[in-house]
């Protein structure tokens, strides 16, 4: 186990690249940590790597993952990502403790967010939909990527027409929230959910569009027609 967490990290140092390192900061306004790879390539470090994982307990490979997302290095935490995914037919209600820990602790940065929550909590709560009460009281945390992965959770559930009400509501929880990385991460929400319930979206756009944060609103009607656009961008 530790050999497999230790040839990790040797192969992240050996192929990071300082040039990449330095531009991979460009894409944060917060300080990240990093080796300085493309996300292919770790995604490739990831794959091969889990290969050797394939007899170890979901226990202990929840174990390298704590180890992954505790070192704060944002490559480390797509393998985190990565892995946890990959257990996702194993997936039992007692593992969301497990989640919301790493949530709340480890996540500090908008791709790790979205990396974990799109794939990891999006399939979890689509295998058990009651957690999705969970994900409104992260709406109302004061950790703003835990407020962030509210929203992007429920991205792929989303665009496959899942959960309306609750994203919804949850959109209603976020709506006037100050952070723009909140603001962008419901708003986003609002935009995949409008391509299978665009009259759905389009009035709860209308209903809040003058006390809705002019980031959010943009972000929420990306995809709908140039006439709804028009109309959901006027104020009052």
């Amino acid at each position: 186990m530790q050999t497999i967490l230790d040839k990790t990290r040797a192969q992240l140092k050996k192929l990071a690249d300082p040039k990449i390192k330095k531009s991979t900061q460009h894409f944060f306004k917060e300080q990240v940590k990093a080796y300085g790879l493309k996300t292919p390539l770790v995604t490739q470090i990831a794959r091969e790597n889990f290969k050797f994982l394939k007899q170890e307990s979901k226990k202990s490979i929840w174990q390298l993952c704590e180890s992954l997302w505790q070192s704060g290095y944002l490559e480390e935490s797509f393998i985190a990502c990565s892995w946890s995914y990959a257990l996702r037919k194993q997936y039992l209600p007692e593992d969301f403790q497990i989640f919301e820990k790493w949530v709340g602790q480890y996540i500090n940065n908008w791709a790790s967010c979205d990396t974990f929550c799109n794939h990891t909590i999006g399939t979890f709560v689509s295998m058990y939909p009651e957690f999705l009460a969970n994900l409104k009281t992260w709406a109302k945390s004061p950790n703003r990527w835990q407020r962030r992965a509210a929203a992007v959770s429920l991205i792929v559930p989303g665009k496959r027409g899942l959960f309306l009400e609750d994203i919804l509501a949850l959109a209603e929880i976020l709506l006037r929230d100050p952070d723009d990385m909140v603001q962008k991460g419901y708003g986003w929400l609002l935009k995949v959910t409008s391509q299978a319930h665009q009259h759905e979206v389009y009035q709860f756009v209308l209903k809040h569009k003058d006390v809705m944060p002019r980031t959010a609103l943009r972000y929420a009607i990306e995809k709908l027609p140039a006439t709804m656009k028009q109309k959901a961008m006027e104020r009052e």
